[in-house]
């Protein structure tokens, strides 16, 4: 008799990182199927800044599957907010006094997606009073699903992740972003200016939350990017400091979900991209 193809991760659990990985994994497999097949493509804040029916229907599939098991949970998810930073930061605002909050970006690297360019993810975070308690990113196109728990550490199918061991930023391998906000990206270009002769290389893949993950795996030394949300960052900031990395805002000050502004790395270059990114003025506070 022909056996049944299993559907990777799924677990019959109300277990809050169970049900994130289901949610991921799910809504990660369903944009795969879309790929190529996009129904509609709309602008937000700016040209390079973009929805399409996939997003959409890639966050209503999570919000059903969370409140399905957690009927009393908040989300904060990406397609829910207004544009821009200010709708971003008053949404946040709104959001925190939630015990359970769930910060999800359903389709982080929309730009690559409506390009088929294969460097995009799922994100889903779960903060509990203000504090980020499990954090996990779904790599469709690779199959890699990064999973972190506060306290437990962070895993890859299973595998440790484990930071780099770079010791200086020459050795590094750093990520960079172009934001899409363009007052922004001025910003980002002075860093990049910066670090660019300063780190073995710099990469822009398009994806914050796959930067972190990156970060994370220790196939990247850092990341530095101004003008980032919340559903961004959330998931990849635990997966980082659970692997023994670093992750404050630009000026050095310890990540928390409403920081926008970010330097992560393996903690032993942190000193020296944060001083970088100061010299550059390109901190963007």
């Amino acid at each position: 008799m022909e056996s049944k193809p299993v559907t990777p991760y799924v677990v019959g659990s109300k277990n809050p990182l169970a049900v994130a990985i289901n949610c991921a994994a799910k809504a990660g497999e369903w944009i795969k199927s879309r790929l190529g097949d996009i129904k509609a493509v709309n602008e937000k804040f700016s040209p390079q800044d973009l929805v399409t029916d996939v997003d959409k229907g890639a966050e209503a599939m999570i919000r059903k599957l969370i409140l399905t098991h957690f009927p009393s949970h908040d989300i904060l998810g990406e397609e829910g907010v207004a544009p821009g930073a200010a709708a971003s930061a008053a949404a946040l605002k709104e959001a925190s006094s939630s015990e359970f909050l769930w910060i999800i970006d359903p389709l982080d690297g929309t730009t690559n997606f409506v390009h088929s360019f294969p460097f995009f993810c799922v994100s889903i975070a779960l903060a509990f009073k203000g504090e980020v308690i499990i954090g996990v990113i779904y790599d469709p196109i690779r199959d890699e699903m990064f999973v972190a728990e506060k306290g437990k550490g962070s895993y890859m199918h299973g595998h440790t992740n484990r930071v780099s061991a770079d010791a200086r930023l020459e050795e590094s391998i750093i990520a960079v972003g172009f934001n899409p906000d363009r007052q922004a990206a001025s910003i980002n270009l002075k860093g990049i200016t910066a670090l660019s002769g300063k780190a073995r290389s710099l990469r822009a893949g398009g994806s914050a939350a796959l930067h972190l993950a990156y970060v994370a795996a220790g196939r990247l030394g850092g990341y530095y990017e101004v003008n980032l949300n919340s559903w961004d960052t959330a998931a990849g900031a635990l997966m980082v400091a659970e692997s023994g990395g670093k992750v404050t805002d630009t000026t050095g000050n310890p990540y928390h979900v409403g920081a926008r502004n970010l330097i992560v790395s393996n903690g032993t270059i942190h000193q020296e991209l944060l001083e970088v990114i100061k010299a550059a003025g390109a901190t963007g506070n």
